[in-house]
């Protein structure tokens, strides 16, 4: 009988996975992802909010076996960044990432107020699927302006010994992208392209589906009532998904990058027919 039972349970995990992949179906869900953090205001406080984030997407690409690269970043005056740019490559990554996208707000004791008092900070994510080589994306050059710079760190120092970022502006569609990641100016192009061609991809997505449209169309602004998610360190440890209702007392593993059991609620909430 014992037998029997180990050998149900283990037909319904597979089931179960089954009916789950069946989620991740769309056109581009197998997909690596283009992956963006921008602080919102609150100056040193979202700078650090967005450094979090980048740390906790990054803990959960290592932890399914994903490469991480990072393309463009800015750092904060005092600390963290304001914005920063990377690309996650595996299978499925863009088919779970797309649940991340959104306004994300953490409540906390500040380390950098000297009252210990308590902030909330705001911070954006926006998820592109990478557009793969066989997808045609139609660019041609003179729509393009292309401009070298020398890569800058914090404080303006220099990192290269040669001007080898490169911004790239598409003229039509006035989009612009930019990698500084690499020392040589010509992988730095490659790199900005692909992520031209990818927003390029996802612009004309939008126009075709509907979802899509909502999904990517209406920006919110990076501030309080527009966020996906919240974030509590105090009073109490709460992170809470504000679209599916799912939260985990165990903020500290969340931040850490055990983001799968959100990604999900959120999967099976769209499945639903959820926008």
């Amino acid at each position: 009988m014992k037998h029997l039972e180990l050998e149900f349970a283990r037909f319904t995990t597979k089931v179960e996975a089954l009916e789950f992949q069946k989620l991740l179906s769309g056109a581009t869900d197998h997909n690596s992802a283009i992956l963006s953090i921008n602080a919102g205001a609150g100056g040193t406080e979202a700078c650090d909010w967005a450094a979090m984030l980048l740390r906790m997407y990054t803990r959960w690409a290592e932890q399914h076996g994903h490469k991480v690269q990072a393309i463009d970043m800015l750092p904060g005056e005092e600390a963290g960044i304001k914005n920063v740019t990377i690309l996650i490559e595996g299978d499925l990554v863009y088919g779970y990432l797309k649940s991340e996208m959104g306004v994300h707000r953490l409540v906390r004791i500040s380390p950098f107020d000297s009252n210990k008092r308590r902030h909330t900070s705001f911070a954006s994510v926006e998820v592109i699927a990478e557009v793969e080589d066989d997808i045609k994306i139609d660019v041609k050059e003179q729509d393009l302006r292309i401009d070298v710079f020398r890569s800058g760190g914090k404080g303006g120092q220099g990192v290269n010994t040669t001007d080898s970022a490169v911004r790239i502006t598409h003229i039509p569609s006035g989009l612009v992208v930019q990698c500084q990641n690499e020392r040589s100016q010509l992988k730095n192009k490659a790199t900005a392209l692909k992520v031209l061609k990818s927003r390029l991809y996802e612009k004309e997505a939008t126009k075709r589906e509907a979802e899509q449209q909502k999904n990517y169309g209406e920006k919110q602004e990076i501030a309080w009532g527009s966020q996906i998610r919240s974030y509590v360190l105090h009073p109490y440890n709460m992170v809470k998904d504000h679209r599916t209702d799912f939260e985990t007392g165990n903020a500290s593993a969340v931040l850490e990058g055990k983001l799968d059991e959100f990604m999900e609620a959120y999967l099976r909430y769209q499945a639903e027919g959820h926008q």
